[in-house]
């Protein structure tokens, strides 16, 4: 998809003019709707106070999950919670576990940081069996991970979509979740890096899997809006839980008087700052009423990725050469909205493209290049203008 959207973009761009933000995997650029939204939840707290919840739970959760619900192909907008964060759901998550053995789970090498520090932790201690399959070779990796899933035993599988520090996927979601012999295991995919950068269709699966992702990255609604999809009878009653996970309670079980909603409600904390969600209300909106989804945004990318390629080849960097790729460019279903590069000294050539005004970010030695609407083709040939002085 060929297009320009950077002058709804124009407040951050303005902002640091000589910035060309090809970290758009991490913090991407808000469109312009979002400060106006910024602005609307600053002023209904003024009108409203303590009756802004009124306002939050009324219109504004409702308007986002629908939104969402419309994004993934889900059947039912009340599947979906929110939270600040989505390590608050990898918790709840955990605490839907069984209690009278050691839960066994299985996940990836390539996990984010929230997942993979949390799980390591947890195995460090003894209370979880943690069965990590490796995500390179990328060649076999789709093969050895639905294998360890047919073998069954985990009451948790976590993996992510696109994995973080690579670009690669898991591959067929519905084929990895239709592979899993036990129907009491839990199954999560983390979609942060997926949600609003790859077309995601969980209709065929909405009622097995839990969706996690949130506004920070692709979504373009910055942090504090995290979300995850709840399938019905999953994970029913959390031991981690907030006095919001009571609104619209059921009647409790005997032996009990915490009762929890059966809808995405049951997987809600505490008291939390609604701007992201105006925010994401918001950027929603903004790409409802411009005719943009997730496949635009990946069609967007992919055009962008493939400019800067063709350009980067051109500049023979010795530090980026194709070779140096994780994951090839190649059938858009292949990769997420970035570009990764096994590197040496991928922190300094960070720094070096800081110095000419291009953001990037790197995880030990890989460093990464994001696309997003808020990049042009104009923005990436002026990047591949100034990197012309790395190898000066």
């Amino acid at each position: 998809m060929r297009g320009d959207w950077t002058a709804h973009f124009s407040r951050f761009r303005s902002a640091a003019p000589e910035r060309i933000n090809l970290a758009a995997h991490s913090h991407h650029d808000w469109p312009d709707v979002s400060f106006a939204a910024q602005e609307l939840a600053w002023t209904d707290a003024a009108h409203l106070a303590g009756h802004k919840w009124s306002l939050v739970f009324g219109e504004l959760i409702p308007a986002v999950q629908a939104g969402i619900a419309r994004e993934l192909r889900l059947p039912d907008p009340s599947s979906i919670a929110f939270a600040p964060n989505t390590h608050e759901f990898l918790r709840r998550l955990l605490s839907c576990l069984p209690t009278d053995r050691t839960p066994r789970i299985l996940t990836t090498s390539a996990e984010f940081h929230t997942a993979r520090r949390q799980l390591a932790r947890l195995a460090e201690e003894g209370l979880i069996q943690l069965d990590e399959i490796a995500a390179e070779p990328f060649a076999t990796f789709h093969e050895r991970l639905r294998t360890a899933i047919i073998a069954g035993g985990h009451d948790l599988i976590y993996v992510s979509q696109v994995l973080f520090n690579s670009g690669a996927t898991s591959g067929d979601l519905a084929a990895l979740a239709g592979a899993v012999p036990s129907e009491a295991t839990l199954v999560a995919i983390d979609g942060y890096h997926g949600y609003l950068a790859l077309p995601t269709d969980l209709s065929a699966i909405a009622d097995r899997v839990f969706y996690i992702a949130g506004g920070y990255k692709y979504a373009m609604a910055g942090e504090g809006c995290c979300f995850m999809h709840c399938p019905p009878g999953y994970g029913p009653r959390p031991r981690d839980t907030g006095w919001f996970a009571a609104f619209g309670a059921l009647a409790a079980p005997p032996g009990s008087s915490i009762g929890y909603s059966a809808d995405g409600g049951r997987f809600l904390g505490a008291t939390f700052d609604p701007c992201g969600l105006y925010r994401m209300r918001a950027v929603l909106a903004w790409l409802q009423a411009n005719g943009l989804d997730a496949r635009h945004v990946h069609e967007h990318a992919i055009c962008l990725m493939r400019q800067f390629l063709s350009g980067l080849d051109a500049l023979t960097i010795p530090w980026l050469s194709p070779a140096q790729l994780i994951t090839p460019f190649g059938p858009p279903s292949a990769h997420g909205n970035f570009l990764a590069f096994h590197t040496e000294g991928a922190g300094a050539l960070e720094a070096a493209l800081a110095k000419h005004g291009i953001a990037t970010d790197h995880r030990g030695d890989v460093l990464r290049f994001g696309f997003g609407l808020a990049l042009s083709e104009g923005d990436v040939a002026e990047a591949l203008g100034r990197m012309k002085a790395l190898n000066a």
